[in-house]
């Protein structure tokens, strides 16, 4: 399994933005990235500066968002519909992308689902239960 540090993280973001604010050809999943990256003008100021993204904290108190971690998590949901994991997934996500009018809206409320889930696994010691995420995705779009 592929367990990137964060540096390996926030460089993989600059660095397919730099390429793409340049016209340099990505690779599939910076191409990927990129997209996820240009709905999220907000963050393009991040993105422009490898230096201070490495270095950047990201904490509650301090009030923002940490840029990465919501790209990463729009990268992990792309990538669990496009195999179907957990099985569902891909049509759940579909389902709700089309009540919510907008993948990207789709999307959050997708991460929201995957980060209770995640803490969920954690606090009880168990594994993560995907027909429960499933079953949240669904709750969501009206099911």
């Amino acid at each position: 399994m592929f367990s990137p540090s964060q540096e390996q993280v926030r460089r993989f973001f600059c660095e397919a933005w730099a390429k793409h604010q340049s016209d340099r050809l990505l690779t599939p999943l910076e191409s990927q990235a990129v997209d996820w990256m240009i709905e999220h003008p907000e963050y393009h100021g991040d993105l422009s500066d490898v230096d201070a993204a490495i270095a950047a904290q990201y904490t509650v108190e301090g009030g923002r968002t940490n840029p990465f971690l919501h790209l990463s998590m729009h990268l992990s949901v792309t990538e669990q519909v496009s195999i179907d994991q957990p099985r569902g997934i891909k049509a759940a996500v579909e389902r709700l992308a089309r009540q919510r009018q907008s993948l990207h809206e789709a999307h959050h409320e997708v991460m929201e689902a995957l980060g209770e889930m995640v803490w969920a696994a954690q606090r009880s010691g168990k594994p993560f239960d995907g027909q429960a995420y499933i079953d949240r995705i669904l709750m969501r779009a009206g099911r």
